[in-house]
């Protein structure tokens, strides 16, 4: 049995992001989201899992279709702060630093 190793959680602002979404593209993010960053939320070969460099803490970001899901990782736990369409990822990126 595959046992869930992290609990991920949104913060409000993640949880607007989400909720802004079309029915369809959250659907397939949370879905994404819950798959990828509960077992392995630490990039690993070609992944759609990227550690963003030049951030303390440590700032990944997932890929998931147009959009990405920004994160940071503390113990067991995977705190979702942003989810931004492609395109929109440098303000976003800027407002994590």
């Amino acid at each position: 049995m595959d046992e869930k190793k992290f609990k991920v959680n949104f913060t409000p602002t993640a949880q607007r992001h989400i909720e802004a979404l079309e029915t369809d593209i959250a659907l397939q993010l949370t879905r994404d989201i819950k798959t990828y960053l509960e077992s392995t939320p630490l990039p690993f070969g070609k992944s759609r899992i990227k550690k963003i460099t030049a951030y303390r803490p440590p700032l990944y970001r997932m890929r998931s279709g147009d959009y990405r899901a920004y994160y940071r990782i503390f113990s067991q736990e995977v705190i979702v702060l942003a989810i931004t369409n492609k395109k929109d990822s440098e303000k976003i990126l800027k407002k994590l630093k």
